[in-house]
Order: structure tokens, then C-alpha cells, then sequence
């Protein structure tokens, strides 16, 4: 026991740390960018701190500057007092700002842009690193085929209603080319695709065109989506479609006495394709008083195993199932190009009043960070994944107009360059304030329903059933 929590401490400590250096790191890339661009276009640089706030503590370097680590880590920052009026958020300058020389317009350019450049490289390097090592991939989400379609759908209020797939008549099997003329290539690109939808029909009620194929041929499918779930998303009632494989079987269960041996690859039952384990575990509670008729993959060979009829209610038949992994080599160019249409999509999303994402619905520092901590324990492969997903999404996220990111900062110089003169600087600060206000408000807005979500989420634990696909 004492070794057991010894691993968990030293477990979570190794989490907490890979966290710090890849969130942080992202950050202090970001601002690195800023910093290094400054200084080689001659700008003055009066303070590069990574996170907001009081200080913990700083020092004062060679060049002058003071390199500062503050309280809240949720950003950071890189005093420019010749480019950006910040002092109410940064602090004033020690040095008299008129008496600096003025900034070119190009120059403004590069620096601005520059932290979004350097969060790009560094997501580059990252998948340099995974496409070369390579990702693991199940076969749950290496596919759009349909595995599964579930009958029913249940809303937030615990209502049940047919589901919108199984109503427009999807079957398994079905291969999924497109949503709402967009290609689709894998099954997170099929459920984001459905979930930032924002198609409806005349009446407001949300709506989907599938492009499917089946038997060959290519066929349009109108689908009307529920928001269903804790999150209210968008939702159809599918499931992916892959291979059920036996990793172990029980000692004395049916399964056994049915034939069944470990790396058997489950095809079919009672005569339905079985290509997911909700189909599976459907069939196995319907035929609880008849024998089921079950065709496997055995090496070469196909066999027939036939279940014994039981009396017990459930699925338990002594199987426990697994699916199949591979390891992809994805170009560093096809993940960052992925990571950032699914940033386009969400965003696009969230400003489209047809849609029904909401901010509620986005994760702030909490969220990101949690999923880090997850990623952490998933091994280094998955925590470098998600970080190369983060820098794309701060690289894009920082290029917006929005006042007090880069892209604000850009668009307040572009102005300037066009009217011929400096806007005033009460305006700007005025409009940098009013927006700081803004962006804390929000990261405390989406930070309380992370804090809600992780809530949730501890007190719907489960403990793991005797045959669950292997993660």
C-alpha cells in the first residue's frame, strides 16, 4: 500500500511538471517571439514576464530588462512602450517614452506577429517530433465508418426521443465522405464536424446533410440533429465502427465454453454485423434466452461459435475486448494544417449566430490545463500532441482584431499607417482597458463551467465493467 501511493504521488508530480513545461512553455515561446523580434529591431524592451499580476519575484538582466515571473499564469507579456500604450496593464516605463525614436510601421508588424510565428515553429518542431516517433491511433477513430446507430437519443431533461440518424435511415456500415459539404477524415473530424454545424431549416431547427456511401454508391442524407448531452451539443446518435478482439476470456464463462480464444476478431452475431461494443453488447442483453450464432476471425480461417442460451440478464459473457491500434506517421504539415481548421471551425463557430456553441461550451486555462494533466498521464507522445494543438490555437487566437492581442495591436497600427497620424493615445487606452476588463471577464466565465465540467465528471465516475474496450 505504501508503494502503491509512493507511484500515485510520484505519478501526479511528473503530470504536474510535464503541465508547467509544456503550458508554460507555450507561453514564454509566445512571448519569446515578441521579445527576440524587439530586440533585433531595436526596440526598447522594458519587462518580459511570463503571467500576470504582482510578481513573485524578477531581476534586472545586463540589457536592462527586467524578466519577471507573476502571479497569474495566464499569459504573459513583453513591455514594448515605444509600440503598445499598456501601462495600466504592464506597468509604467522607466524611461521617458517621448525621447525614445519612433517605430517603423514594419516594425510593429514584425514584432506584433512574431509571438504567434514562434508558437507556429514550435508546434512544427513538436510534430517534427510525433512524425517521427508516431502517434498511436485506435481504430475507434481511425475511421468513419458507422459502427453503430442507437434507436434513441437522450436530451438534457433525461427525455428520450428516436434518433435523428436512426430516423434518416443511416445503417452501420455506412462510410461518412462529408458533413454539410465538408470531408471528413477521421471520427473527430466527423463528431466536430456535427457539434460546430450551424445548418437549420426555415422553421430554426438544426439540420445536417451527410454524404454517405454505401454499396458502393454515394448518397445525400438530411439528418436533424438534438442537442443532447451535459453540453447541450449538437448530436445524431452514431457511434464509430471497428473491430472487436478478444483479449481475454474468462475461466468457465459461456464465452469458453462457447470456444472462444484470445485474439478471436468478433464479426458477426445471430447474422448482424458487429463492428462496436454498444451493437455488441445490444445484441448479446436481446438474446439472453437463445443461443447466438457468432462468427470470428481466427488467422485465416472464419469459424462459427455458438453462445448457449442463458437465464442470467446482461452481457457478462467472459469476454473481455479490445480493438486495434496502429502507429500513424502524420506529416508535421498535415497536423498543424488539422489543428488549425479545427481552431477556424470552433471559432468560426462561436461568432455564428446559427450555431449552438457558446462560450460556456469553450475550455478557458482550467480546461486546457486539465487536459494537459490527462494528456500527461497518457504518456509523452499524447501531452506533445495536445501542446502542438495549444500553440496553434494561441497563434490564431492571438492574431484576431481584438484589442490587447497582437491582432488588436496590428489593426490599431494599420489605422494609424492609413490616417496619416498616431491614434490618441487616451482612445487607446481607454479601449486597451475596456478589453483587458472583457478578456479576464471571459477567462473567468469559461473557467467556472471547467470547474463545473471537472465537478461533473468525478461524481458520473464509473467503475469499469467487466467488458469495456480497452483505451
Amino acid at each position: 500500500m505504501p508503494i502503491d501511493i509512493l507511484q500515485t504521488l510520484l505519478s501526479n508530480v511528473w503530470s504536474i511538471f510535464l503541465v508547467v513545461l509544456f503550458f508554460g512553455g507555450s507561453i514564454f515561446v509566445h512571448e519569446l517571439g515578441h521579445f527576440l523580434a524587439a530586440r533585433r529591431r531595436g526596440v526598447h524592451v522594458e519587462r518580459f514576464s511570463i503571467g500576470f499580476g504582482p510578481k513573485i519575484f524578477s531581476w534586472r538582466g545586463k540589457d536592462g530588462v527586467e524578466y519577471r515571473l507573476s502571479w497569474l499564469p495566464l499569459g504573459g507579456y513583453v513591455t514594448l512602450p515605444q509600440l503598445a500604450a499598456l501601462s495600466g496593464i504592464e506597468g509604467e516605463s522607466s524611461v521617458d517614452i517621448e525621447k525614445l525614436p519612433p517605430i517603423s510601421y514594419a516594425t510593429k508588424m514584425i514584432v506584433f506577429v512574431a509571438g504567434a510565428a514562434f508558437n507556429m515553429i514550435f508546434a512544427f518542431a513538436l510534430a517534427c517530433v510525433t512524425w517521427f516517433v508516431g502517434q498511436p491511433t485506435s481504430s475507434v477513430t481511425a475511421t468513419t465508418r458507422i459502427g453503430y446507430v442507437s434507436p434513441t437519443l437522450t436530451l438534457a431533461d433525461e427525455t428520450k426521443v428516436p434518433s435523428p440518424a436512426f430516423e434518416a435511415g443511416l445503417q452501420v456500415g455506412d462510410v461518412i465522405k462529408a458533413i454539410d459539404g465538408q470531408k471528413v477524415s477521421d471520427w473527430m473530424d466527423v463528431v466536430q464536424t456535427i457539434v460546430t454545424g450551424s445548418g437549420r431549416t426555415a422553421t430554426g431547427q438544426p439540420k445536417t446533410v451527410f454524404t454517405i456511401e454505401r454499396g458502393g454508391h454515394q448518397q445525400d442524407i438530411s439528418i436533424y440533429p438534438q442537442l443532447s448531452g451535459d453540453e447541450q451539443f449538437r448530436r445524431v446518435g452514431i457511434d464509430s465502427g471497428y473491430e472487436l478482439i478478444v483479449m481475454a476470456v474468462t475461466k468457465g464463462s459461456a464465452a469458453e465454453l462457447a470456444g472462444f480464444k484470445a485474439n478471436d476478431e468478433i464479426l458477426s452475431l445471430n447474422g448482424k454485423m458487429v463492428i462496436n461494443a454498444s451493437a455488441y453488447q445490444e445484441i448479446i442483453a436481446d438474446a439472453k434466452d437463445t443461443p447466438i450464432a457468432t462468427v470470428v476471425q481466427r488467422g485465416e480461417r472464419k469459424l462459427t461459435l455458438t453462445i448457449p442460451a442463458r437465464t442470467e440478464a446482461g452481457t457478462t459473457l467472459g469476454l473481455a475486448l479490445t480493438t486495434g491500434y496502429t502507429l500513424t506517421h502524420p506529416s508535421p504539415f498535415a497536423q498543424i494544417a488539422s489543428h488549425a481548421l479545427m481552431t477556424v471551425r470552433t471559432l468560426s463557430s462561436l461568432i455564428n449566430p446559427q450555431s449552438d456553441i457558446g462560450l460556456s461550451k469553450v475550455s478557458g486555462p482550467v480546461g486546457i490545463v486539465r487536459i494537459l494533466h490527462s494528456a500527461a498521464e497518457a504518456g509523452l507522445t499524447a501531452i506533445l500532441m495536445f501542446t502542438i494543438l495549444v500553440n496553434v490555437n494561441l497563434a490564431i487566437f492571438n492574431l484576431l482584431p481584438i484589442p490587447v492581442l497582437d491582432g488588436g495591436q496590428m489593426l490599431f497600427a494599420t489605422i494609424a499607417k492609413l490616417r496619416g497620424r498616431a491614434l490618441p493615445t487616451n482612445f487607446i487606452m481607454a479601449t486597451q482597458s475596456t478589453f483587458v476588463l472583457l478578456l479576464f471577464s471571459m477567462i473567468l466565465y469559461v473557467s467556472f463551467f471547467d470547474v463545473r465540467r471537472i465537478v461533473r465528471d468525478h461524481r458520473s465516475e464509473k467503475a469499469p465493467t467487466e467488458e469495456t474496450t480497452a483505451p
